[in-house]
């Protein structure tokens, strides 16, 4: 049973279940959205995913949440945190990290901006977070942007190779930003 961890004004964050990682799969598992994350997963990756994102949730109390919208109830896609785990980013291994992955057709409209501020909130509020990270590919400037927007910070020496791709692939390099507990206190006001 799929349960709401926060709302905002147009958005619900829900943890998963069957019908909502299923329309997730179909909404989001398409070459637009899967471009700097290695390309479309196969069934089997998808299925890896999904049991990732439950152990998250049922180990550490947060993962990567359903994103809906109140209107229609309209899943569009994911948003939150987990421990960061990226094969190439060692040094990072176990911080918090946020994360975001929207289908197409719910670009550029402010839902991301909005569940990840909720989720920031919810990582130093609720969680306890002393610093928040966030990867993306070098070639990800919408992703990037967000970061900024937030009050993220470039952390270039924390940018490396996601060693799950080729070196040039499109996914690398990663690039990293942070933001601090006190950066998030004074940044969340000004978004206010």
């Amino acid at each position: 049973m799929s349960e709401v961890v926060a709302q905002t004004a147009r958005l619900r964050l829900r943890t998963w279940d069957d019908p909502r990682w299923e329309a997730f799969v179909a909404l989001t598992n398409t070459p637009a959205v899967m471009r700097w994350l290695g390309g479309v997963f196969s069934p089997e990756q998808m299925a890896a995913a999904r049991a990732r994102l439950d152990a998250y949730q049922r180990d550490y109390g947060f993962t990567f949440w359903a994103v809906e919208r109140h209107e229609e109830d309209a899943l569009l896609g994911f948003c939150g945190l987990k421990r960061a785990n990226a094969p190439g980013a060692e040094p990072l291994h176990g911080e918090v990290e946020i994360g975001w992955r929207l289908r197409e057709d719910a670009w550029g409209q402010g839902y991301a901006r909005e569940a990840a501020a909720t989720s920031l909130d919810l990582a130093f509020d609720r969680f306890g977070a002393a610093r928040v990270i966030a990867f993306t590919a070098a070639g990800n400037a919408p992703s990037q942007t967000l970061m900024k927007r937030l009050g993220m910070r470039h952390w270039p020496q924390h940018d490396y190779i996601d060693a799950r791709f080729p070196a040039h692939a499109p996914p690398n390099p990663q690039v990293t930003f942070g933001i601090t507990r006190e950066e998030w206190a004074a940044q969340r006001a000004s978004l206010a």
